[in-house]
């Protein structure tokens, strides 16, 4: 696109931006939402709650425009006509609903951004299963995480729907790091030739307990280790108990504090297989897994459950850039990390052409989603 010539730069930035509604803005999604900004100019309407996402909270001014309120304030924000469209979550209690009745009485579009390919199943959410279902059907366009959702939204009857791959800092996480500390200042067993790491939380959908008990049964704890990330400095009883009556420290297995971006880049770099085991739960599914596109920029191949979005959605591919296992399976997933522990070429070859494919998955190519789906309602800035 050439240089705008200055009328049309003036009438690009009296366009009114587009009000994008959301609980937070962490570090590794505001570079997605500043390159979505860059093309069709956003404000972000920041409401808080709860997160199921990990990942560090933004140090600094947000570089783009925003505001803090509460759900409540959302639906007269959305219709005081100062935005062309509104960009609706399918997260919150009031948010969903507060932001599409405000757009509706301003007559402006809304788009829906969903992450859910399952409903959670609790007696609380069920009461947002049909108004979020009108929703899906109402909007004027979807975006969603990746195809799994968008086949999820289709079948109850989400229309023009449109996918903005999940995405990192390409750039950061395939930075090179600093030197990985000595193996035994990461607590690493000696022994250790392969190097097998899970990030995140210990709550039962992360799958913990099934990897302790498939790390148990794949016996690799004379020759590799298992690094969990995000635990704490040791198994929680609670995952203790589900792996089966552990002791706090497993043979092989290394406990750890969360991390910082930097340190754990460090930590990418000093391993050889990233894990992610997730399992389907009454209250969550995983919708994607961001640690597994840091990973691949490092060049880890991933052990992935098919519960992780990251595999549904595409991004793991069995046998092509990692293995996929059935969740909750602890038998296929010990015979994945026997597999990976004994073949330092599939590793590499894995590792490699993940490296390759994360490439896609960028916030450049996350903000064009959107943009999609904003040129078919008739607001991508390039037609005002």
């Amino acid at each position: 696109m050439g240089a705008l010539r200055a009328p049309d730069a003036r009438r690009l930035r009296t366009v009114k931006p587009v009000l994008f509604v959301t609980g937070h803005a962490p570090a590794y999604r505001v570079g997605a939402f500043a390159c979505l900004h860059a093309r069709e100019g956003i404000e972000l309407a920041l409401f808080g709650g709860s997160s199921k996402h990990a990942g560090e909270a933004y140090a600094g001014e947000l570089p783009l425009p925003h505001r803090h309120l509460r759900p409540h304030e959302l639906a007269p924000l959305a219709a005081s006509g100062d935005y062309r469209a509104v960009v609706c979550p399918t997260g919150g209690r009031l948010a969903p609903l507060a932001s599409w009745a405000g757009a509706r009485r301003a007559r402006v579009p809304v788009i829906l951004w969903a992450s859910l390919w399952a409903h959670p199943r609790r007696a609380a959410h069920a009461v947002t299963y049909l108004p979020l279902r009108r929703l899906y059907r109402a909007a004027d366009a979807v975006v969603t995480y990746g195809p799994h959702v968008s086949a999820y939204v289709r079948a109850r009857g989400a229309r023009n729907v449109h996918v903005a791959p999940q995405s990192v800092d390409n750039a950061f996480w395939s930075a090179p790091a600093p030197a990985p500390a000595p193996r035994d200042a990461a607590g690493w067993p000696p022994r250790a030739v392969t190097r097998f790491l899970f990030v995140g939380r210990p709550d039962r959908e992360k799958g913990l307990a099934v990897l302790l008990r498939a790390w148990a049964g794949a016996a690799l704890a004379q020759r590799a280790a298992l690094m969990l990330v995000g635990v704490g400095a040791e198994l929680p009883l609670a995952v203790r108990a589900r792996a089966g009556g552990l002791r706090r420290r497993a043979e092989g297995v290394v406990c750890l504090q969360r991390m910082g971006a930097l340190e754990l880049r460090s930590m990418y770099a000093a391993c050889d297989v990233l894990v992610l085991p997730s399992i389907a739960t009454r209250t969550f599914r995983e919708p994607w897994g961001l640690v597994v596109n840091e990973a691949m920029n490092r060049g880890l191949p991933v052990i992935a459950s098919d519960a992780v979005g990251a595999a549904a959605g595409g991004l793991v591919r069995d046998g092509v850039n990692g293995l996929v296992v059935p969740a909750g399976d602890h038998e296929a997933l010990a015979n994945a990390l026997r597999r990976l522990a004994g073949d330092a070429a599939l590793r590499t070859r894995l590792g490699r052409a993940g490296a390759e494919d994360v490439r896609a998955f960028s916030h450049e190519t996350w903000a064009e989603g959107f943009s999609q789906a904003f040129l078919t309602v008739g607001i991508a800035r390039e037609r005002w």
